[in-house]
């Protein structure tokens, strides 16, 4: 089965994706957080940087482009395929209210008939392969007809799609029969995305989807960042991997961003994911986030990974999306 890491903004840049490629690898495509277009088309730095090729050596990337506007998304999609990009995937998920108060993302699947003009005209001038990532809708997940077959009109690389509408954020349940009917109909491979946070989801979602070939991973690939591996019989997460995958993480930040704030912030994001694979987490957690300094924060994570041994659990992270959005003021912006 092949596995893709989804994109979370903030949190899978070229810094960890380097770093979990070479600590775990077992990912046949990582996506980039979404692009989007600014002024004059340009690319914002934090972007560029993001996808410069010599970011990116050796890390199978796709990067995604978060757009209603055609032109928009055929300029950009040219300058990445200068960089040497053959896919190029675009974000009809996201559910954030800024990007859905655009008409972007998830509020994109609102306006159907628009959204096949934007295809028709992508699909006629593209030269590279695109891949679509998409909820099955806004409100009403009887809006996926609709959009299925809209998708289906078009030589789309691949279809990932997450199973909620855009009301749902990350609550309720995916729609399996949603994915089951893609599956059946669409003329293109299609992929699963949504809690797959365990060995044993994936395993339970190969078993109702005998067919399926890839599925993507997000929230809970990041909380265990050995997931893909161990998924594919490989060995499962440990202090010690854990330990050095951190260390390379954040000596990358501390080469990219400016003082210990800044570095401080995008590590303990990750901690809101990751202290789930810890027992007992919640006062480690608590002075890992309070932390004012590198120093400081050092000492309490390699406290924790001195005096916790890693818990992987077997039943999902039931808390994971509630706590990690109420601790961060979002969920998973791409899963």
């Amino acid at each position: 089965m092949k596995l893709y890491f989804a994109p979370m903004e903030g949190i899978t840049g070229y810094v960890y994706r380097n770093a979990h490629n070479r600590w775990f690898g077992g990912i046949d495509k990582y996506f980039t957080p979404f692009i989007v277009p600014g002024k004059n088309r340009n690319f914002r730095s934090r972007d560029l940087n993001d996808v410069k090729p010599e970011h990116n050596r050796g890390v199978s990337v796709v990067p995604q482009i978060l757009t209603n506007d055609s032109e928009d998304f055929l300029h950009t999609a040219g300058i990445l395929k200068d960089y040497g990009y053959e896919e190029i995937n675009l974000n009809l998920g996201c559910p954030s209210g800024t990007v859905v108060s655009k008409g972007r993302g998830a509020g994109f699947l609102a306006d159907p008939d628009q959204l096949e003009r934007f295809f028709d005209q992508i699909f006629e001038k593209a030269d590279v392969k695109i891949s679509v990532k998409t909820r099955i809708g806004v409100e009403d997940r009887a809006e996926w007809e609709r959009l299925l077959e809209i998708y289906s009109r078009f030589p789309l690389e691949e279809l990932i799609i997450h199973p909620r509408v855009r009301k749902d954020f990350y609550k309720n349940q995916p729609d399996p029969e949603a994915f089951r009917k893609a599956e059946e109909r669409a003329p293109f491979p299609v992929c699963y995305n949504g809690d797959l946070f365990t060995v044993e989801k994936v395993t339970d979602f190969s078993e109702c989807f005998p067919g399926a070939d890839r599925v993507m991973l997000g929230r809970g690939l990041v909380a265990d960042p050995g997931l893909a591996r161990t998924v594919k019989g490989e060995a499962m997460l440990d202090n010690r991997t854990l330990a050095g995958f951190h260390h390379e993480i954040l000596e990358g930040y501390r080469e990219l961003l400016s003082g210990d704030r800044n570095v401080l912030f995008k590590m303990k994001e990750l901690w809101t994911y990751m202290i789930h694979l810890f027992p007992d987490n919640e006062s480690y957690g608590k002075k890992i986030r309070k932390a004012q300094s590198l120093p400081e924060y050092n000492a309490w994570v390699e406290k924790l990974l001195t005096e916790r041994d890693i818990i992987l659990h077997t039943g999902g992270y039931k808390s994971l999306h509630s706590e990690t959005q109420h601790k961060t003021g979002r969920p998973g912006h791409g899963e």
